[in-house]
């Protein structure tokens, strides 16, 4: 369409929703199908089902009880029924009108007063019948269906679905032969009417399996050709050197790594001393000791003569790993007149230069910072490695700008990213299929146990108790209230109100609140009174989520836990049993108006109780919630799979992956091709 012409509502509709290529049109596949391929006779048809029929309409007028509504009776020969329409306009009125012949669709309905259907589809009979089921797609309220209809199947007469995986190697994807693309999306946006309406909606037909291995196979190809173009990168090699500062601060270090923190750290030097950039998951449970492993890094490249970042997702976490690395390798540091520098948003001007000039002087051997750390005013002089903590809280954009801030000299910069949150194994597969992966898989000794308890908020004075017992052996207590996105002011008030609350209900103890609102300076004092033992509970919105880390805090209550996803109730369990003490996580859930917990809060919460394996939390998270929102910011703007599913389909993602290799070497083009049809530009997404 010339760039002159304006566009329509459905044509700025349909651009919204992502279908601006013919291929984005024949891969908008339906959410459902009807069946207007047959009439069924009234006198045959049972109540509940859906069905069609047709008929001449023997009465028409509008009623008013119990409300407004247009009350259209038709005869079909072998009974009557009663259409009603509560949302109507005159044109319905004339369509059908006495003595019209009408075609009608819907739910039949039985009743005191005969049978009827509301607000049913319908139109003028005559024509002739569909001979395929009727796709009903996803679409906004622009877009009625009969346009999106008439633009997808244009969409699919003009894409190119010339196959792109070589006949010679379609076996290898384990597929039933018969099945092109074309016939395939042809036949999903027609279906026949004998078709198995539950292979359809299962997506066990052979036309969706040939779907979703393409799908499969595109995302292997893009994550494959990725890591091949990173591997002819170059990256500054950086030796451990010995006497040097990796074993300077493995001397200093007040306790011993355990065997798993030993050998990640082998993996991540190995990386590094590789001229090929390394793009590495360290993944480990809350608490098994990841910040060590990364100081370790780090002491690697600074021993080497260039500069380390250290990103985080919050200003309080980025804080608590400043202090830990300022303790363990300032030491070190000073004597070779390095520091190491801080940056975050909220700093002042007066302290953000110094830090500024100091990380492009390259005195700042380890800059620490929360996303500040990629802003443009903040230049690196010779930066080879950077940490990226909780990543899954990163966006991609993010992470691609700290790529081009840290290229120097021609050469990539080296990248760990870490996670609390392990990756089952069917993502590490296909969303991660470009990444090494390390994985801590032991606690450090000394970690106690937490008990977890899922109790109503109705006994809240009975948890009050239990923090009541707790203060009296000297302990600490968490309070954590949910963070609810569409209003701030509306969490302010939840967590200012259990904050009053637990003041009045616990006389002389001093109870602490910390919020996303807080000026940085009052968050810093109270977390420093809470660190310091002198407050005694904290009330706080999921701030605290990740990296605080208090040893005598031995209870951790969650309010309204039914509200949290699967691995941030983890997280936050993780905050307790850092101490000698037993611990304990008490999970408060408030049920709904009905009295009962929707079943996927009832999963977690019973999960949360079972198993305090991260792995294993993991895994039940993502058959909870499938991959999207477990993947966090990786996939704004890449394609999450919108048609295979990791739970259901391992054979065809393993197949996928033993085919792109093969592929990729043999039929490059074939591959490029296939890549563009089901990615388009999105690839890229896919190397952050």
């Amino acid at each position: 369409m010339p760039a002159n012409v304006p566009l329509t509502a459905p044509q700025k509709a349909l651009h919204k929703m992502g279908l601006a290529r013919d291929i984005d049109l024949a891969l908008h596949l339906p959410l459902r199908y009807e069946d207007e391929t047959r009439i069924t006779k009234l006198r045959d048809a049972r109540d509940g089902e859906t069905v069609q029929i047709e008929g001449v309409v023997t009465d028409s007028h509008i009623a008013f009880r119990p409300r407004r509504q247009l009350v259209v009776t038709i005869d079909d020969g072998s009974d009557t029924c009663a259409l009603r329409f509560f949302t109507f306009y005159p044109s319905h009125q004339k369509a059908m009108a006495v003595g019209n012949r009408i075609v009608a669709r819907g739910e039949i309905k039985g009743g005191f007063l005969g049978r009827q259907m509301v607000h049913p589809g319908f139109r003028a009979a005559g024509g002739e019948l569909p001979q395929a089921l009727t796709p009903v797609y996803s679409t906004v309220a622009s877009l009625p269906q009969t346009y999106l209809r008439k633009a997808v199947q244009s969409g699919v007469a003009r894409a190119d679905l010339a196959d792109t995986i070589p006949p010679q190697l379609s076996p290898q994807l384990g597929l039933q032969t018969g099945w092109s693309l074309r016939e395939a999306l042809q036949f999903l946006h027609h279906p026949t009417p004998d078709t198995s309406l539950a292979a359809l909606e299962d997506r066990s037909h052979p036309a969706w399996q040939r779907l979703k291995a393409e799908e499969l196979l595109a995302q292997q190809l893009s994550q494959l050709q990725s890591k091949r173009e990173r591997d002819a990168l170059r990256a500054p090699a950086l030796a451990t050197n010995a006497g040097g500062l990796h074993e300077q601060l493995l001397a200093a270090l007040p306790f011993q790594l355990t065997a798993a923190q030993r050998r990640v750290g082998e993996e991540i030097a190995r990386d590094l001393a590789r001229e090929v950039p390394m793009h590495r998951l360290l993944q480990g449970d809350v608490g098994s000791g990841k910040t060590v492993v990364a100081a370790l890094a780090a002491a690697i490249a600074i021993d080497s003569g260039w500069q380390c970042a250290l990103m985080a997702p919050t200003e309080i976490l980025a804080e608590q790993h400043f202090r830990k690395l300022i303790g363990w390798l300032e030491p070190l540091l000073s004597p070779k007149g390095l520091t190491v520098a801080w940056l975050t948003g909220g700093q002042r001007k007066k302290e953000r230069e110094p830090m500024l000039a100091a990380v492009a002087g390259g005195q700042a051997a380890l800059v620490v910072g929360t996303h500040a750390v990629i802003q443009e005013q903040v230049q690196f002089q010779r930066l080879a490695l950077a940490i990226i903590d909780e990543q899954h809280r990163f966006g991609v954009a993010q992470r691609l700008a700290l790529r081009e801030k840290m290229s120097d000299e021609g050469r990539e910069p080296h990248l760990l990213m870490m996670s609390a949150t392990p990756i089952p194994r069917t993502l590490a597969m296909s969303y991660y299929a470009d990444l090494d992966v390390s994985t801590i898989d032991e606690l450090p000794p000394g970690r106690t146990p937490i008990v977890t308890k899922v109790v109503a908020d109705s006994r809240r004075e009975e948890v009050i108790e239990r923090i009541r017992s707790q203060l009296a052996q000297g302990r600490q207590v968490y309070w954590v209230c949910p963070l609810i996105e569409e209003s701030e002011a509306l969490d302010l008030t939840n967590a200012t109100a259990t904050h009053e609350e637990l003041s009045a209900a616990l006389p002389g103890v001093m109870v602490g609140l910390l919020h996303s609102r807080m000026p940085p300076a009052e968050k810093k004092a109270v977390m420093a009174l809470f660190s310091g033992g002198q407050m005694g509970v904290l009330v706080s919105t999921t701030v605290i989520e990740v990296g605080v880390d208090v040893p005598n805090a031995s209870l951790m209550v969650i309010e309204h836990a039914e509200r949290f996803g699967l691995s941030q109730l983890h997280q936050l369990r993780g905050r307790v049993g850092r101490g000698a003490a037993a611990s304990a996580c008490v999970l408060l859930y408030s049920a709904g108006d009905n009295g009962r917990l929707g079943e996927t809060a009832r999963a977690r919460l019973k999960a949360m109780a079972e198993t305090a394996d991260g792995f294993e939390i993991a895994r039940r998270d993502l058959d909870i919630r499938g991959p999207g929102e477990f993947l966090g910011a990786r996939q704004s703007g890449a394609p999450l799979l919108r048609f295979a599913d990791l739970a259901t389909d391992t054979h065809l993602l393993q197949a996928a992956r033993e085919l792109a290799p093969l592929m990729l070497d043999r039929f490059p083009e074939n591959a490029r091709r296939h890549v563009d049809r089901w990615l388009g530009g999105k690839s890229d997404y896919l190397k952050a």
